[in-house]
């Protein structure tokens, strides 16, 4: 059994520093900066944030194929290397669009959008299958999960404070300066998986579905995923108009994010005695003991949402670290370790894509439809928007937490 280094680990795990710093403004700011500033109605903002999260989706298990494919000629250092212009540019475009007419406004957003999903697509499957690939034992894949993901929340918290703090411009460039010092660090210093002898051929990128287990954490990981993907996209209409603290909002996503970094070590622990799976439905249950709270706030409760975001938060760091550590011990189980990373976690990255466009296509929509909109104060509107953001997520994670616990994935 391998074991890495601390040294090794962190130079593996800083690549997700910056990808953090892509996804929260992108799933959380951007659908508020292309409505409430722009001026783009909510139906929609969310119909081509679903046209381009279910394009970008059903590329990334063709990416997944390919990479398993051709990893002999480049190694997954050649693929993230590939992902770097991609993200840059989309990125910069989609959070510093010019000043253009409304219809101008929208197709700039929708191609900025695939770009930047592009890079961010390429440049996850590559690190993720690098990481299963280096760490398939159980232990040893948490540990190394959970220090990715402790990195990644790094990133959520610089993208949550520096807006507030230096504004766009100084996240933009925080994004680029760290992005290119983590994937020096990733290529030069972290530990080279072994390279196949012969580039695979003749398996359908549709071959993970083909084992029951790959299936079964699949089905969690999606209904769990939307759950969590719902109030990401209605958190900050839920901290202006419900609560009525807007300015209070980067303080709230701090909180939720440093309670989920802290909690990682105990959940790589935890997970350590009892199986990923056990430790992962005990995260499940935390959290949803603690978020269906936030239903019965009203307007002004700081006290009382601080404190949810902070226990809440410590659930997260289960759902961070646990799932993809499971993956790696199903492909491990499979038989695939070292062959068909790129393939598992392409289908991954899909089905984490489908959440988040299930999440804004659906979700927006429904509530304009509703009566909620931007800035409202009206009682229904409000109503439909805490059920949307407090209970329907509740309701979906008790159903991924029964299927996990139904699943018998303890055994990878």
């Amino acid at each position: 059994m391998m074991t890495l280094s601390s040294r090794q680990l962190m130079a593996y795990g800083l690549f997700g520093l910056p990808l953090a710093l892509v996804a929260l403004p992108v799933y959380v700011q951007v659908p508020q900066l292309y409505s409430a500033v722009l001026g783009m109605p909510l139906t929609l903002v969310g119909t081509i944030l679903l046209a381009a999260r279910v394009l970008d989706a059903f590329i990334d298990p063709l990416i997944g194929r390919w990479m398993d494919a051709s990893r002999s000629q480049r190694g997954y250092a050649g693929f993230v290397l590939l992902s770097v212009p991609l993200l840059l540019c989309g990125y910069l475009a989609l959070m510093h669009p010019p000043a253009i007419g409304p219809m101008a406004t929208g197709f700039w957003f929708g191609a900025s959008l695939v770009l930047v999903y592009l890079g961010f697509s390429v440049a996850t499957i590559a690190h993720n299958s690098w990481g299963a690939h280096l760490a398939p034992q159980r232990g040893e894949r948490a540990r190394l999960t959970a220090t990715r993901e402790g990195f990644a929340l790094a990133g959520v918290v610089l993208a949550a404070a520096l807006p507030v703090a230096v504004g766009l411009s100084g996240l933009s460039l925080a994004f680029v300066l760290l992005l290119l010092v983590a994937v020096l660090v990733l290529v030069r210093h972290a530990p080279q998986p072994f390279r196949a002898a012969q580039e695979l051929a003749g398996a359908h990128w549709l071959l993970p579905l083909r084992d029951a287990r790959f299936r079964r954490l699949l089905m969690v990981y999606a209904i769990n995923g939307t759950a969590a993907a719902i109030p990401a996209t209605l958190f900050l209409f839920f901290a202006s108009d419900r609560l009525q603290l807007p300015r209070y909002a980067p303080l709230f996503l701090v909180l939720y994010f440093v309670a989920a970094a802290a909690a990682l070590p105990l959940w790589s622990r935890l997970a350590s005695r009892i199986g990923e799976a056990s430790a992962w439905l005990v995260g499940m249950l935390l959290a949803i003991a603690t978020f269906v709270w936030t239903a019965q706030l009203e307007a002004g409760a700081l006290a009382g949402f601080a404190l949810i975001c902070v226990l809440s938060g410590a659930a997260l760091g289960a759902d961070l670290a646990l799932p993809p550590a499971l993956l790696a011990g199903v492909i491990t189980a499979a038989g695939h370790h070292g062959e068909r990373e790129g393939s598992y976690f392409g289908l991954w990255s899909w089905m984490t894509k489908m959440n988040l466009a299930l999440a804004a296509g659906i979700a927006l929509p429904l509530l304009e439809a509703l009566g909620y909109a931007p800035g409202t104060r009206d009682t229904e509107g409000l109503q439909a928007l805490t059920a949307a953001y407090a209970l329907l997520p509740c309701g979906l994670k008790l159903a991924a937490a029964w299927l996990l616990w139904r699943s018998r994935l303890n055994d990878v």
